[in-house]
């Protein structure tokens, strides 16, 4: 990195008109680089970014703000929790933002109120915000507010209107169809399915998921079982499971609630995976060091992320013209030692 010296020959920041003396520009197209306005050759472009970078040159936020009428940050509204994939959805949004030139401004609520809500959105508009990111799992009615920036809805439908709001899957449904399916090709009859909490749209989204496979395998759609996210719950679904001689396979909507559906099963003496097969959902790391390891969907909490970024950002930085398609995330199913072919009759 070149220092530049300041007076008395000590090294100082440099400045835009040290990067445009580097590169051989104008201050002006040094502006318009570092801003990434159009009408820039490429090669003009990168010497300029070579340039900055031998320098050290960091551009000014706030100057940058002055110029373009952005301050090139986003919001996040998200749930205050250390669940896994609430948790790691939030660390790949925030790598997400950073990777595209962004800072990140993070509000946490505590329980889905519209009125938290709100206020979050509120509190992250006063920061001056150019786009929101409302990755809420769960919204208890209508939120009240008025919105002026672009905002991208991830996983989740739009709970309030703005002057462009853009949604973008996280691939819950496609995850919990795959997962089904890889039951079902093991040979199982049907599936049961023991879901996370109703009022998540999570939730939901993963009980379309396994019904719409067992709907298109012509296979009977058992009760579904409802818990809250956590082992324990799973350990109560567990217990209930485990009288019923039926059930040969169990798609458990996240890997908590799986470690503990097998706990009761085991207690029961119901085999895992020689007399009930079992499927968790989240891909958490942890759950390959278990009895039996864990066969699971994983989450693809990086590409969702990168994919609603991707949106947002055009929203942001090109609001006249159309959106672009939106894809849908990778479905990568781990199979480790929790299922297998159902046994040869039921126990």
């Amino acid at each position: 990195m070149t220092r530049v010296a300041g007076r008395g020959g000590s090294p100082s920041a440099p400045r835009s008109a040290d990067v445009a003396q580097l590169a051989g520009v104008s201050r002006k197209t040094v502006s318009r680089v570092l801003n990434n306005e159009p009408y820039v050759s490429d090669d003009v472009r990168r010497r300029v970014i070579e340039a900055a970078e031998k320098l050290g040159y960091r551009l000014n936020n706030a100057a940058r703000a002055l110029a373009s009428g952005r301050t090139r940050s986003i919001g996040v509204v998200a749930l205050g929790t250390a669940g896994y994939g609430t948790a790691s959805l939030l660390v790949a949004i925030e790598k997400a933002v950073r990777d595209s030139g962004y800072a990140l401004r993070v509000v946490n609520t505590l329980d889905g109120e519209p009125d938290d809500i709100a206020r979050a959105v509120d509190s992250l508009l006063d920061q001056g915000v150019d786009g929101i990111i409302v990755s809420e799992p769960v919204i208890e009615g209508e939120v009240s507010v008025r919105v002026d920036v672009p905002v991208l809805f991830l996983g989740a439908p739009p709970a309030f209107g703005g002057p462009r709001a853009v949604t973008a899957s996280v691939g819950a449904d496609l995850l919990a169809r795959a997962a089904t399916d890889h039951l079902l090709d093991l040979g199982h009859q049907t599936v049961h399915h023991l879901a996370g909490p109703l009022r998540w749209y999570a939730a939901r989204d993963r009980v379309e998921g396994w019904r719409a496979a067992l709907a298109a395998r012509g296979r009977h759609q058992p009760p579904l079982v409802e818990g809250d996210w956590s082992a324990d719950s799973g350990y109560q679904a567990g217990r209930k499971l485990a009288a019923d001689p039926e059930v040969t396979a169990v798609f458990v909507s996240g890997d908590d609630m799986a470690i503990g559906l097998i706990h009761a099963l085991t207690e029961a003496g119901r085999r895992v995976p020689h007399d009930v097969s079992v499927i968790g959902f989240d891909g958490n790391p942890v759950f390959a060091h278990v009895t039996p390891p864990l066969t699971t969907v994983r989450q693809p909490f990086d590409a969702a992320a990168r994919e609603g970024l991707r949106l947002l950002v055009h929203a942001i930085e090109k609001p006249d013209t159309h959106m672009p398609p939106a894809s849908d995330p990778p479905v990568e199913l781990v199979v480790r030692a929790s299922t297998a072919p159902p046994p040869s009759s039921p126990s």
